[in-house]
């Protein structure tokens, strides 16, 4: 029941960051502040396709396996810059806790 939860949200957090990177003004000024402009569409399209992967991964295990590694690898080198940049604790915590959260449905799904 909390596996299910986690990944349900999870997925859908990333299928609605994966949008907000490609479409949001805000976001292409923050890829901008970052230094990585140029991977800010790429970025979005990976968030998406995690969502994904976590959403189909429900019924087809190897896909949630891959979904959540790709995201708890993403965010791992988003919680990076954050470091880079000095961004402080509030604003790298949620790299932080999709990183985990993402490990702890990379883990659970395999016990």
């Amino acid at each position: 029941m909390y596996l299910k939860t986690a990944i349900i949200f999870s997925a859908l957090s990333f299928l609605f960051f994966g949008y907000a990177c490609l479409t949001s003004p805000f976001m292409v000024l923050e890829f901008k502040r970052y230094g990585l402009a140029r991977f800010r569409e790429l970025n979005g399209y990976l968030q998406m396709a995690g969502g994904l992967s976590l959403l189909l991964g429900l019924y087809y295990q190897p896909l949630l396996i891959i979904g959540s590694s790709g995201l708890s690898v993403l965010m791992f080198f988003g919680l990076l810059v954050r470091f880079r940049l000095k961004d402080g604790f509030l604003k790298s915590l949620p790299a932080f806790f999709y990183m985990l959260l993402n490990v702890f449905i990379l883990w659970a799904c395999q016990k």
